[in-house]
């Protein structure tokens, strides 16, 4: 059996039909989005908001199948940088692909608060912090550096979505895992919380850089239903998460001798960031029913929904600490009822990718009912969307 890749379409030359599964698998891993590792993501902060809301046995549920999920992701990913090397080289300088690596360093990120918030795993939350700092290293200098240095680069509207925001998530995780271990990621916390609102006021400024340009693509350059993709949605959750950074830096700064003449400053520009977040909403609603309802785009599993999990559970977070920390108890109401949205939408994604599995499995069955299947050499053409998956 041979196997190429050309357009989204995986060709696929075989002998026998008896391995159905394998077929399916090696196609779908091929194309598989490099932001899939936002499934982790949006898991693992739909766990913490519901721990954080008194939602325990759901929480302790939900990292479970995330303390699966994550180290299942980086086995499918290493398969794939060794069964597809060159595709995944080209997923490294493509502007629409390339972001999506930032999700292994915000999924990193996430696994590390989850651990500790749930389970008091200091040790494995610290080891993880130190794991997602060298990842962000390494997606920013090497994603950015490839992308600036290419010859062929596409027009703006081509080539910005809402996808490119997930580097500011990747950065303000971080932070946050670092504040959620108190700022003792160093030998010295005051040295650590340091390093810690640096990568948050980074990754701020990183969000008015590339928001400027997506609202631009936004107002002057022709938008499509199609080009209204998931991870737009972004666009709220990198504001989400940097306001549940500057909370948590709030409060760790209140004790620190070194940056407590900040506090206001941080308490300022977090609240900015929570205004953001809350304006996005029902514009993303409005595009939406627009997309859907109107343009008629039918709603069917792809893995960049979990991009869309994120930022409401996200959302709930950042309100659930900004209402700790401003002392105002009526942002709770708007917590509770976006960790109601969020873990909804969750369960509607993962019943998509559980049809996924459902289908490999079935897959399978046939694979060892009908062993000895034959037919005439020839093409099989297996259609893959170009946004891909492993399911």
């Amino acid at each position: 059996m041979s196997l190429s890749l050309a357009d989204g379409v995986f060709t696929v030359t075989h002998r026998n039909i008896s391995r159905p599964l394998s077929v399916h698998l090696r196609s779908r891993l091929a194309v598989m989005h490099p932001a899939y590792f936002a499934l982790a993501m949006a898991t693992g902060i739909v766990a913490i908001t519901c721990h954080l809301l008194g939602l325990g046995d759901l929480a302790i549920g939900l990292s479970c199948i995330n303390l699966v999920a994550y180290p299942s992701l980086w086995v499918l990913f290493i398969a794939r940088a060794v069964m597809f090397r060159e595709t995944v080289i080209a997923d490294w300088k493509d502007h629409g692909r390339a972001p999506g690596y930032f999700t292994i360093v915000a999924a990193t990120g996430v696994l590390g608060t989850q651990v500790m918030l749930l389970h008091d795993w200091a040790m494995a939350a610290k080891i993880l912090w130190w794991a997602c700092v060298m990842l962000w290293a390494v997606c920013t200098y090497t994603i950015f550096a490839l992308l600036t240095v290419s010859d062929k680069k596409p027009t703006l509207e081509d080539g910005i979505n809402g996808g490119w925001l997930v580097a500011v998530v990747a950065t303000q995780s971080v932070c946050v895992l670092g504040c959620a271990l108190d700022g003792r990621v160093l030998a010295d916390r005051e040295i650590g919380l340091f390093v810690l609102t640096s990568f948050w006021l980074g990754g701020g400024m990183l969000y008015l850089w590339i928001i400027g340009l997506i609202f631009y693509r936004y107002m002057f350059f022709r938008f499509s239903p199609h080009d209204l993709m998931p991870p737009y949605w972004i666009n709220m959750g990198a504001v989400a998460i940097s306001t549940l950074a500057g909370a948590l830096l709030t409060a760790a700064t209140e004790s620190s001798t070194l940056l407590k003449p900040l506090h206001s400053f941080i308490l300022g520009l977090t609240l900015m960031y929570w205004a953001t977040a809350t304006w996005w909403i029902p514009m993303l609603l409005v595009l939406g029913i627009w997309r859907h309802c109107i343009r008629g785009v039918r709603l069917a599993y792809d893995p960049l929904y979990w991009s869309l999990v994120f930022p409401v559970a996200m959302y709930s977070a950042c309100t659930f600490r900004l209402a700790e920390v401003l002392n105002t108890p009526f942002l709770m109401w708007i917590a509770r009822i976006f960790i109601v949205t969020a873990v909804s939408v969750w369960l509607l994604t993962f019943l998509g990718l559980a049809r996924q599995l459902l289908y490999a499995a079935l897959l399978w069955l046939r694979q060892t009912q009908v062993p000895h299947l034959e037919q005439p050499v020839g093409q099989r053409v297996v259609g893959i969307a170009k946004t891909g998956g492993i399911i």
